[in-house]
């Protein structure tokens, strides 16, 4: 791993692989071994079902998994695109806000994220299916990246065009609004990434003193 990354983001890095590998050693995508404690379900009353090696499990929401469910991964292209976005990122992010605020931040976005797919799922699609993945978490470290540094050049890996983040952002989230809207690349949970977006911009403008609630010095220009 690289030695120069900053250590709040070098140990979520570490702290995803290990929860991966942990998914991988239970055989968490057939037993649910995990799944059905941590990752993110739906509000309402608990389910009863079958894994699908076939035993009995009961799944519901539960407070810890606004949280838990960031450290989970559905698959290595998954999780790999995540701790991509992660290492890409989050160095620059760390270093900007601070270790301390900088974690505030990430876990203040995978929250909202959250909390952004439960009312989607309740209000909206209303189904009983787990949510996993760092990615709201990452979509708010992409957010602060193009409110902080709008005029730094980045591109897509399979778009390799540079553009300014700022328009990068933007762009990024009108496809993410637009794949939620129309229900593009079903499977993936466009409105989450969505919430970690709004989480990143509002505590953005906390710091910055922005909000009619207001921090008692502002601790971001």
């Amino acid at each position: 791993m690289p030695t120069d990354l900053p250590p709040v983001t070098r140990n979520l890095l570490i702290a995803n692989i290990v929860v991966f590998a942990l998914q991988w050693w239970l055989h968490d995508t057939t037993t649910m071994a995990l799944t059905q404690h941590f990752a993110l379900w739906p509000l309402g009353p608990d389910h009863t079902g079958l894994a699908p090696d076939g035993h009995v499990v009961r799944a519901g929401f539960q407070v810890w998994q606004l949280l838990t469910y960031a450290f989970m991964h559905g698959g290595l292209t998954h999780i790999l695109f995540n701790m991509f976005g992660l290492y890409m990122f989050g160095g620059v992010i760390e270093r900007t806000f601070g270790a301390g605020r900088y974690l505030v931040y990430y876990l203040l976005c995978a929250v909202a994220a959250a909390v952004a797919q439960l009312l989607v799922v309740k209000y909206f699609t209303h189904g009983f299916y787990p949510t996993i993945g760092a990615s709201g978490a990452i979509f708010g470290l992409l957010l602060a990246f193009g409110m902080l540094y709008p005029q730094e050049k980045v591109m897509l890996i399979f778009l390799p065009i540079p553009m300014p983040a700022w328009l990068f952002v933007i762009g990024y989230a009108a496809a993410e609004l637009y794949m939620g809207v129309t229900g593009t690349e079903a499977g993936v949970a466009h409105f989450a990434h969505l919430g970690g977006m709004v989480g990143g911009i509002a505590l953005i403008q906390y710091w910055r003193g922005k909000l009619p609630i207001k921090p008692k010095r502002i601790l971001l220009r």
